[in-house]
């Protein structure tokens, strides 16, 4: 049961309970505004306004631009049958206009507009042949209602079947629910930047008195954002205390079985490598929980971290797991890993859902007795009934769909366990902060030595032609590419027509050696196909979805990316990333579009010239903004509602700075700023942070 202070309860009803939102409408309500609480609604941000004060004469009136007119009604011709426009002409003495009406009703017109009356419209003035006219004015009204029509009207977001009026209507019904709530800001930092209180924000938002109105950097976006940010650092720091308070062990390792894979390896370790080992080194003799992000790009080389990170542990006697998103992706560690643990005398399994039966009994037996060192397993390893006799080591492997409350229940899978999660997308600094600020954070920044950089091209979609050309006398070379089709909005169905007719086409080419893998096809199937590309059965590999992140086929060393304009940045560098990891020279070729417009082309610009993920993954923040990036959507990054990352990036690290202050003054927000600061975490429904907050 939530403990929501009583007068945050408005903001918690129905937005059934708001003006003109019935059973009907509001299940399209809470698509478009993303919830069903009148809070919710609060939330939903105007995008744009309209500006009705702008009332010129008729022979000053510009073309396109909305108006208020004061005329007098002259003329009705009515519509001599269906589909035929109803025209009323008017005057205001210095021009004519044609007020249009589609399918109007006789008596409404007369009753609306009546001959010989003075009225004043508000719409869109428009010329046409020669003549001025407004189609469908947005407002009627008489001389005396000007106050009521001359407004500045906000303009939202939309869904279909719900109009513009309708949010209006909705909104205007929320705010006048509004609580005066006690001021959670620190006061000098409100006061300094100018900031009203909440409620008033709240009004200021919905009522934009002009165009600085809508900006990111105005007073009243900024606080509302702000108190968003805040929030977010405020129960992940949270969540943080509770973790580092379960008690985490100190590990007495000597690094004798590090040593054995060590001497196995062909190469060095890169300095970001011996970095990161320094960094989870140090946590792991700490006696509180490590809970730590190892962020490095794709072929960075952080398999072999989380490998000597798991030694810490089992010289200590205790297991260590690893866990990825897909069935591929474990079967692929236990290729890589199996290696090093072999070389050090480690036991092994391996548990996904493939595992049945009496082999699976096995499996688990082997993991409560202690008897299996090491787990690789997907992500069902922690949520199904799995005991382990004592897990010392939690890897997490492609983390963003994995959100903190996994990441918390992974952790009492055992006392203290210690949590290292690794993501092979490069992730901006802000965005770090927002997903993982219950984590420390280790950077591997550098590629190992001898991996080659891609040769990237950019390819107009007319010459495809001959790039399938050069293909062909790559793969008599022994090539194997990866044939990446375009993302169609959303639809699997437009998806997979868009790559059967490429694989087709490629067919009638290459025959048997075309393989075609997408969303549709069962786990099964998926692996059959990869497993065929792999060991070079097939040489060209036509793919819908997102080619698995991480799979990796050394001999694949061409990527083609139909319709590059429609990928994201960082998307584009993860599809790169599949090739160059043998020792063959790699290709990208990015075919695009003619008509491409100035952000694709910015986007398509820094793929020529970096391969550095992490530069990328800024450039996309700036390019797309915080929701869009890394397809953040499906992720575990929270989306925010009122704060925008790529503008507010600065009050994020001020939110940051907030919390630690906050925390470390009042750890169980006791006092008065304390316990408006819980206020502040209800309103943002973040009532897990409090239940940890109340647990200790």
């Amino acid at each position: 049961m939530s403990n929501r202070p009583f007068e945050l309860d408005p903001l918690f009803r129905a937005i059934t309970t708001l003006p003109g939102v019935g059973p009907k409408t509001a299940p399209l309500f809470e698509k478009l505004v993303g919830g069903g609480k009148v809070i919710d609604v609060l939330h939903h941000k105007p995008i744009d306004f309209i500006d009705r004060r702008f009332s010129p004469k008729l022979k000053d009136a510009p073309d396109g631009k909305i108006a208020t007119i004061e005329v007098r009604i002259e003329k009705h011709s009515l519509a001599p049958r269906r589909g035929l426009p109803t025209r009323i002409s008017a005057t205001d003495g210095t021009g004519s206009i044609d007020i249009i009406f589609f399918s109007a009703n006789k008596d409404w017109i007369t009753k609306q507009l009546p001959i010989g009356e003075i009225c004043l419209l508000s719409g869109k003035i428009e010329h046409y042949q020669g003549q001025m006219q407004m189609v469908h004015p947005d407002m009627i009204g008489a001389p005396e209602d000007r106050a009521a029509i001359e407004t500045i009207e906000p303009v939202y977001g939309l869904t279909a079947g719900i109009t513009n009026k309708a949010v209006r209507k909705a909104i205007q019904g929320a705010l006048g629910t509004l609580p005066k709530l006690h001021e959670w800001q620190d006061a000098a930092y409100k006061k300094k930047n100018q900031w009203p209180d909440w409620h008033k924000a709240m009004e200021i938002l919905h009522d934009p008195e002009d165009e600085s109105g809508l900006s990111p950097a105005h007073p009243v976006r900024q606080r509302l954002a702000y108190d968003e940010l805040l929030a977010n650092q405020l129960s992940l720091a949270l969540v943080r205390l509770h973790q580092k308070k379960q008690n985490g062990r100190a590990w007495k390792f000597d690094g004798k079985l590090r040593q054995k894979i060590l001497d196995t390896l062909p190469f060095d370790l890169t300095d970001a490598q011996k970095r990161s080992i320094a960094d989870i080194d140090e946590d792991m003799q700490a006696p509180l929980r490590m809970l730590r992000l190892i962020q490095g790009d794709v072929g960075s080389g952080k398999t072999i971290v989380a490998a000597i990170a798991m030694m810490n542990v089992i010289e200590c006697g205790a297991q260590a797991a690893i866990m990825a998103p897909t069935e591929i992706l474990a079967r692929q560690h236990e290729a890589s890993f199996g290696e090093w643990l072999d070389a050090a005398g480690i036991s092994y399994v391996t548990l996904t859902g493939r595992n049945k039966g009496k082999e699976r009994e096995n499996i688990l037996e082997e993991i409560k007795s202690g008897e299996a060192q090491v787990v690789i397993g997907t992500h069902a390893l922690f949520q199904e009934t799995i005991e382990f006799k004592d897990l010392g080591l939690a890897v997490i492997d492609e983390q963003h769909r994995f959100g903190v409350h996994q990441r918390l229940s992974l952790s009492q899978k055992s006392k203290g366990t210690d949590v290292l999660v690794m993501t092979a997308t490069p992730i901006p600094r802000t965005l770090t902060l927002t997903a993982y600020g219950d984590m420390e954070v280790s950077r591997i920044d550098e590629k190992p030595p001898g991996r080659k950089p891609i040769d990237t091209r950019l390819l107009p979609k007319e010459k495809v032609e001959t790039m399938i050309d050069a293909i062909a006398r790559q793969i008599e070379k022994g090539a194997r590419a990866y044939w990446v089709c375009p993302l169609v909005e959303d639809s699997e169905v437009l998806d997979l027509q868009a790559a059967e007719a490429r694989y087709d086409i490629l067919r009638e080419r290459f025959g048997a050696q075309v393989g075609l893998i997408h969303g549709r096809l069962k786990a099964a199937e998926k692996d059959e196909i990869m497993g065929a590309f792999a060991r070079g059965d097939i040489k060209i590999l036509v793919a819908t979805t997102v080619i698995e992140v991480g799979v990796n086929v050394p001999e694949a060393n061409i990527m083609v990316i139909e319709q590059a304009e429609r990928f994201g940045l960082s998307q584009l560098h993860q599809l790169r990333g599949r090739v160059g990891r043998g020792a063959a020279k790699s290709f990208c070729f990015l075919v695009y579009a003619a008509d491409l417009g100035q952000t694709a082309k910015e986007r398509l610009r820094i793929m020529r010239e970096t391969e550095d993920g992490f530069i990328i993954a800024e450039k996309d923040l700036e390019l797309r903004g915080g929701g869009e990036i890394l397809g953040t959507r499906q992720s575990g990054m929270p989306t925010f509602k009122l704060a925008d990352i790529a503008a507010h990036g600065g009050l994020l690290i001020a939110a940051r700075d907030d919390t630690k202050l906050i925390l470390n003054q009042d750890e169980k927000l006791e006092s008065t700023r304390g316990i408006a600061l819980k206020t502040l975490l209800y309103l943002f429904e973040q009532d897990q942070a409090i239940t940890r907050l109340r647990a200790g």
